[in-house]
């Protein structure tokens, strides 16, 4: 009996110990699947960020000290400009991106508000207009010379008047020629003919309270509102109606950024209701729960959301913060994968991002960053490291390009226009000029681009004549004299004129008179380098003369 009993205690220790083991196996596999879930493939994984040297910095600069949560800077491939202090009124500067180094502090500004400027915008469309919003309720749109601004810049081209309180949000369209949507304090959008200079839609009833965001989506068909009244709304500009909303996209009840990313997507940066801070992804056909929501840290600062189409990575620059964070939007769960953060010791209090075309492509460049610290302006360079010199395709699709797709009037009746994409893989070069702004009788109108091709210029025409270089006749005094005015003065043009008379141009002339007045042209260079049928033109000409 007690040898039955202990036989069946050790078949079921036995069976313990092999059951325990085999969970054992299975537990180590599932964690080496759930490692291997964790290491994700990205060609954006090792992206790191970079600060410039500190003499390619724009340094002794008065940033604005005003407390708006906008950029505060705006940058394209030709100017970079800051809202800076000034007395007496709103200002900001626009310097070409290569007057690095210390800013002189009488350098001109444009200074035409008449209250504090809260935000500035380029055109995507004409690198030398730029759009600012300021306290005095006013939207202007100045030109900017190429070389940059030389004396205070006063006049607008053109000034818009709509708003009864600030504007601080300003947003060109992104694929409509001279459509600008401005939002003010008076919880009040406006849709801008900026060739007109006239408010086309006002949308005054929809929002209850102050404006935080407003966006565009790739083609402009739809606007992207967030509220203080914690409404995240999906508008149709050209009706002015709600397409779709969502109720607390955030349950803090500090300010909410929301932007378009891919496939119609929405991204949000907000607060928890314990004040910690959050970025979100939506899908808008189903607004009931986000695709995902991330806790970041307990930071105060507004998250300012930039997004690039192009790579699908979204950078978070939040006011305040010494840091820049990036995640990489994809179309499978859980969507937003955090990628690193870029770190330094100062706090920034606004940020510009460089558009695509700007970017150096051959350093592996994919986005550029210029921070605004208390007295200068630092760029930031985000680089994937990359062994090859060669043009990275899979980092560079083709983006967007400045040439709009629709005019404003096409728009404003109904049209779209998808973003017209240029490829970067020379390097970008603009091949047409950039559409002029002019004011007359208060509307601004533009022109077609000129086209770069030049006239070939003409070339002398081919005429049979004798061969011998040597021209022998009799003539008279005052014939005698005008001939040899004329060998002279052709003589200097041909001197002068090399590139007209390209293959006698190192040839020296020497002209010998004999006794009866024989001009011969002498050439003292090789023969195959003469063209003949241009000395016979020479020759011909003498001849005229002489005939006249």
């Amino acid at each position: 009996m007690r040898v039955m009993i202990v036989s069946q205690l050790i078949k079921h220790m036995h069976k313990t110990a092999f059951d325990m083991a085999m969970r054992t196996e299975r537990s180590g596999q599932q964690r080496v699947i759930m490692s291997r879930k964790v290491v994700r493939t990205s060609k954006f994984r090792h992206v790191f960020g970079q600060p410039v040297k500190a003499d390619q910095c724009y340094d002794d600069i008065r940033i604005s000290q005003m407390t708006w949560d906008s950029n505060f800077c705006s940058v394209n491939p030709k100017f970079v400009a800051m809202i800076v202090d000034a007395s007496g009124g709103g200002a900001f500067i626009v310097l070409p991106l290569s007057k690095t180094g210390r800013i002189d502090m009488s350098l001109p500004t444009v200074c035409g508000h008449t209250g504090p400027v809260l935000d500035i915008e380029f055109c995507p469309h004409n690198d030398n207009i730029i759009a600012s919003g300021s306290e005095d309720c006013s939207v202007m749109i100045w030109e900017i010379p190429d070389g940059g601004l030389i004396s205070p810049l006063k006049d607008p081209v053109v000034k818009l008047e709509g708003h009864s309180k600030r504007v601080g949000i300003l947003s060109w369209h992104p694929t409509a020629h001279n459509v600008l949507m401005s939002a003010g304090c008076d919880n009040v959008v406006i849709l801008w003919n900026v060739a007109r200079g006239e408010a086309v839609v006002r949308i005054d009833s929809m929002h209850t309270d102050l404006i935080y965001s407003a966006c565009w989506n790739r083609n402009g068909s739809q606007i992207l509102t967030s509220c203080k009244d914690k409404k995240l709304r999906v508008i149709d500009p050209r009706k002015g109606s709600v397409i779709c909303e969502k109720d607390k996209p955030h349950e803090g009840s500090r300010p909410v950024r929301a932007v378009f990313v891919s496939d119609g997507k929405i991204l949000t940066t907000g607060f928890s209701r314990m004040s910690e801070r959050q970025v979100a992804l939506w899908d808008p056909n189903n607004f009931s729960e986000p695709l995902n929501l991330q806790e970041l840290d307990t930071s105060s600062g507004v998250l300012l959301p930039f997004f690039d189409p192009d790579t699908g990575v979204v950078y978070l620059c939040g006011k305040g913060d010494s840091s820049i964070r990036y995640f990489e939007v994809t179309d499978e769960a859980p969507y937003v994968h955090y990628l690193s953060m870029y770190s330094s010791k100062e706090s920034q209090k606004g940020m510009g991002y460089m558009p695509k075309r700007g970017l150096e492509v051959n350093k592996c460049e994919i986005a550029r960053f210029y921070k605004l610290h208390e007295r200068k302006c630092e760029p930031i360079v985000m680089t994937v490291p990359r062994k090859s010199d060669l043009f990275q395709e899979d980092l560079y699709p083709d983006t967007i390009g400045p040439e709009p797709s629709v005019e404003a009037d096409d728009w404003f009746a109904g049209k779209n226009g998808e973003p017209i994409l240029i490829s970067l893989k020379d390097g970008f070069v603009a091949t047409t000029k950039n559409k002029e702004f002019k004011v007359i009788k208060s509307l601004m109108h533009s022109k077609p681009p000129a086209s770069r091709s030049r006239t070939p210029p003409p070339q002398p025409t081919k005429i049979q004549a004798p061969s011998s270089l040597l021209l022998d006749w009799g003539i008279s005094g005052l014939l005698k004299s005008r001939t040899i005015l004329l060998a002279a003065q052709l003589t200097g043009m041909i001197s002068n004129k090399p590139a007209r008379i390209s293959p006698i141009a190192d040839t020296r002339l020497t002209l010998g008179l004999t006794s009866s007045f024989s001009m011969q042209v002498v050439k003292s260079a090789p023969a195959h380098r003469m063209s003949r049928d241009r000395t016979v033109s020479i020759q011909l000409m003498i001849v005229m003369a002489r005939a006249a």
